[in-house]
């Protein structure tokens, strides 16, 4: 922070986002934007306790911003700016509050369907793992480890990390959910995860990651066991 300098912590900020934003989606599912900018923030964060750490390293991280905003010994342009910057940034406030409350008749970009087709090799496939206790008990197993920390411990999406998520894990004890669903549709979704839905999908694809490298074929199968087990449902079959 030598100088009073912001230029570094802006340009930290603004990385991280870029990176959030643009580079991770290229290897994984794109993250929700409200965990975005929970990472800014806490990026944020980090700067300001890091700029607080002596008396110096306070005077020179916030000397600047202090002095902006008072308008103390400012003159011309500086000053021109800080009368804008006091203006616009409450305009802003009440903009972004407004649109993001206001109601809207604009349909979405593309059409959604809430369980959009899975690709045609998925289509048809039947679980072939044994239903037997040990095959359960082992898939619960492994949703524990995979899954319930976003989709619960009591398979109702209320894990510790499903806040941070736009649109929230799948409840699975809801009958609206998985109980509609056939099996070879869930190996689809937990193998490929959100990168793998279909255009239909869109514009809210799900941060669900994909497990196929991670997890093998049979213990995939196991964990859906384990979901209808656990969630007290059945897959839907062909009547």
């Amino acid at each position: 922070m030598k100088g009073g300098s912001l230029l570094k912590p802006a340009i930290l900020n603004v990385g991280i986002y870029l990176f959030l934003k643009f580079v991770l989606p290229l290897f994984t599912a794109p993250l929700p934007a409200s965990l975005i900018f929970l990472y800014v923030a806490l990026t944020a964060t980090g700067i300001v306790i890091f700029a607080t750490l002596s008396g110096q390293s306070t005077e020179a991280f916030f000397g600047p911003i202090t002095r902006f905003l008072s308008g103390e010994g400012q003159a011309g342009v500086m000053k021109m700016a800080r009368l804008l910057v006091l203006v616009l940034f409450p305009l802003l406030v009440g903009w972004q509050t407004y649109s993001s409350t206001a109601p809207s008749e604009v349909p979405p970009a593309e059409n959604r369907t809430i369980h959009p087709a899975p690709p045609g090799e998925f289509v048809g496939l039947s679980n072939p793992i044994p239903n037997t206790p040990e095959n359960v008990m082992a898939g619960k197993g492994l949703y524990a480890a995979f899954c319930s920390p976003c989709h619960g411990g009591n398979f109702d999406g209320k894990g510790p990390a499903s806040k941070g998520f736009n649109p929230p894990p799948a409840n699975f004890s809801d009958p609206t959910t998985i109980a509609m669903l056939q099996e070879s549709y869930l190996f689809w979704r937990i193998k490929k995860g959100g990168v793998g839905l279909s255009i239909e999908g869109m514009p809210w694809k799900s941060a669900m990651p994909r497990w196929e490298v991670e997890l093998k074929d049979e213990q995939i199968w196991k964990i859906i066991m384990g979901e209808y087990d656990g969630a007290h449902q059945k897959p839907r079959t062909w009547e």
